[in-house]
């Protein structure tokens, strides 16, 4: 697939390859997730995931900053029903990206806060640099980062979440990795390539088997042993009615490689 990409006012939208790639581009405040981003932001990733030739979504930061937050700028002396909408459009955000058939990769560099680490939490799956580090800073101006408590918190566990929520300290990649916000973290020069083998290896499957993995983790995660069990039976029957799981099922004993058709 040839290289395409778009410009839009905050984010820069490309695909290479099987990859879409977003970034966020506003440098000159460390990328905030301003209303008008996170709007750009979930229209980008609705496109990028209706299209069948991208296989995965990349999330990166232009500048020196994956992204600092929300822009505080635009959040000084507003009325409830400004603020009301910010975080329904935050929130909308988030959960675009679990109902997305695609994997979306953080690909981080510098820090990543507030909202900024909530988008990383969000992701599916988050690469870092070495030099990256991660904070939920909120509770030192005053607003408690209660947004983004909700993925972090189901990232990391409640001891680590309440942490970093209470004290608003970073964390160093290393730590973000050990703790589980992070899957990978590597020398920042090599990033970019720990990110492309990624997205190399998850295109390598079925598209369909993909999405419909995705989907079923999002909806058992959070339920009881039996009902998940429940749940993930019935969707491994269905599965084994498609015609990618069947031709991957004898592809495997004939020892060739698949030829997947998404359906």
């Amino acid at each position: 697939m040839a290289a395409i990409s778009t410009d839009l006012e905050t984010i820069l939208v490309s695909r290479e390859g099987p990859a879409g790639r977003i970034t966020l581009n506003r440098p000159e405040k460390r990328n905030p997730l301003s209303l008008e981003l996170m709007e750009e932001l979930i229209g980008a990733l609705e496109t990028l995931g209706a299209d069948a030739e991208v296989r995965a979504i990349v999330i990166e930061g232009a500048g020196p900053a994956f992204s600092a937050g929300h822009d505080l700028s635009e959040m000084v002396g507003r009325d409830l029903p400004f603020y009301q909408r910010l975080f329904d459009v935050c929130t909308e955000l988030m959960e675009t990206i679990h109902r997305l058939p695609q994997p979306v990769i953080a690909k981080v560099h510098g820090v990543a806060t507030a909202a900024g680490c909530q988008l990383v939490a969000a992701c599916d799956l988050a690469v870092a640099a070495d030099d990256a580090r991660f904070a939920t800073p909120g509770v030192k101006i005053g607003l408690f980062c209660s947004t983004p408590m909700v993925p972090l918190s189901r990232a990391i566990g409640r001891k680590r979440a309440l942490e970093m929520l209470l004290t608003g300290e970073l964390i160093d990649a290393r730590t973000a990795l050990d703790w589980g916000l992070v899957n990978r973290v590597v020398p920042a020069g090599q990033l970019e390539g720990a990110v492309a083998d990624l997205v190399e290896k998850i295109a390598a499957s079925s598209p369909l088997t993909v999405g419909i993995g995705k989907e079923a983790f999002y909806e058992q995660v959070e339920l009881d042993e039996h009902r998940a069990y429940d749940l993930t039976k019935s969707v491994m029957a269905m599965n084994s009615l498609a015609a990618d799981a069947q031709e991957g099922i004898c592809a495997f004993l004939e020892k060739r490689r698949p030829s997947w058709k998404g359906e």
